[in-house]
């Protein structure tokens, strides 16, 4: 399926750098590729938060204390 993409003349001159040293004609395979990673990693990233959906509420007493405090202490070194 053919698209159009904008990109910054850098990004398509690296694009067709790459390509060349590949041996393809364009950048598309590229394209494929990244966009492909993307979305694995996307949908890794998406199954443990939909996972722990699942489990909210389950832990009760002393668990669900431990739990909460390496939450907390997990968030805030996110940021």
């Amino acid at each position: 399926m053919r698209t159009t993409i904008e990109l910054p003349e850098e990004q398509r001159a690296e694009l067709l750098r790459i390509a060349a040293l590949e041996g393809q004609k364009g950048y598309s395979g590229i394209i494929q590729q990244a966009i492909q990673l993307y979305l694995e990693q996307r949908a890794r990233r998406a199954e443990p938060a939909s996972v722990a959906l699942l489990l909210k509420g389950a832990l009760v007493g002393p668990d669900h204390d431990t739990f909460a405090r390496e939450a907390l202490a997990a968030r805030q070194k996110w940021r």
